[in-house]
């Protein structure tokens, strides 16, 4: 799991639709969780082959509990002194989930560079942590995209048989109880939180096809961009902030796409919602990163009426218009993401 799902605790929305929704349950049932008021002695070790840094990090959504450095051979052992419950081993690019409890004896080997495809757990507490990696995998391998396009009624009945079917392996397991009953929460909470998202995704839809609200923007180059200045070529907007993570990693395939559509009939537009204090900030970030395309500061961050009229509540996020200003998508594909070139290529033939 990449960094940018580590933080998406912190409002911040995570590149693929399934890890984000799949960590929101996992924290919402860590907060259902009561962990236990003894200390744990965990003794916990691990090879990892390609490691992404000399240390590790034993941590949940609040606190980081322990840094273990990794020696040469990518090799560690330590004795954790935690108490039970769910946590995160995190690698500095990377973070798996872990399951941690009083007696349990754990012995991890994996390959960072194919990092959740190839965690192996055993020893005491293996079955459990194990569980927790196969999840992962599984839940990367659903077509969420076309899951969430589904008409509500389906949308409902497939979710309903989805959380079904996690319930029987779940129980079907040889597990422990305890780990049951809060894998059991998370289920739920997962459930509730793919709802949500579904609604919102339903939002956005319904802007798709109607006219784009107006802009009229400072630009970096001096004097003020509208939107009705690019009239006649598609817009792909990129809503973001300096202070946005995930934004930042966004940039180096925004580059890309950008010099591949140079010349082409489409317009780059990136809308920074950095408040007024940072301008000045906003102005050395694009001119220190020599950011491409048409480098636009909102007049009221959140609140910019353009901001608001697509509810726009995290970023980054991205809008495509077309060239008679009428909304494409409302919800657009990420630079990095391959889905965002294969509609372009078929917009700009």
């Amino acid at each position: 799991m990449k960094v940018i799902k580590t933080y998406i605790w912190y409002l911040i929305k995570i590149q693929i639709i399934m890890k984000r929704v799949f960590i929101i349950g996992m924290v919402l049932a860590a907060s259902f969780a009561s962990k236990a008021q003894t200390k744990n002695y965990v003794s916990f070790q691990a090879e990892i082959a390609n490691k992404n840094g000399d240390f590790i990090s034993i941590q949940d959504d609040r606190k980081v509990y322990k840094k273990i450095q990794i020696n040469k051979d990518g090799v560690f052992k330590d004795t954790l002194h935690i108490k039970e419950g769910l946590y995160q081993m995190f690698d500095g690019v990377e973070f798996t989930e872990l399951y941690l409890k009083s007696g349990y004896d754990l012995t991890l080997k994996m390959d960072a560079k194919v990092f959740d495809e190839s965690i192996v757990y055993s020893g005491v507490g293996a079955n459990e942590n194990n569980y927790l990696a196969q999840a992962t995998i599984s839940e990367s391998k659903m077509d969420f995209d076309t899951f969430f396009a589904l008409k509500e009624a389906d949308f409902n009945t497939q979710l309903d048989e989805k959380c079904k079917a996690d319930l029987l392996k779940l129980e079907s397991g040889n597990l422990d109880a305890a780990f049951v009953a809060l894998q059991k929460k998370k289920i739920e909470a997962t459930k509730v939180g793919m709802k949500a998202y579904y609604a919102e995704a339903q939002k956005k839809l319904q802007l798709n096809s109607s006219m784009a609200s107006p802009f009229d923007y400072l630009n970096f180059k001096g004097g003020n961009t509208k939107l009705s200045d690019f009239k006649g070529k598609y817009v792909y907007i990129d809503v973001w902030a300096t202070w946005c993570g995930p934004c930042r990693a966004e940039i180096p395939f925004l580059k890309k796409v950008e010099e591949k559509y140079e010349g082409k009939n489409i317009a780059f537009v990136s809308i920074s919602v950095d408040v007024q204090k940072d301008f000045e900030k906003w102005k050395k970030f694009v001119e220190e990163k020599q950011l491409g395309g048409v480098q636009l500061f909102a007049d009221k961050d959140w609140n910019s009426d353009f901001i608001k009229s697509f509810s726009i509540n995290s970023i980054p996020r991205f809008i495509l218009i077309d060239p008679t200003g009428k909304v494409v998508s409302a919800d657009a594909a990420r630079p990095s993401s391959p889905k965002l070139q294969e509609q372009l290529d078929g917009l700009l033939k």
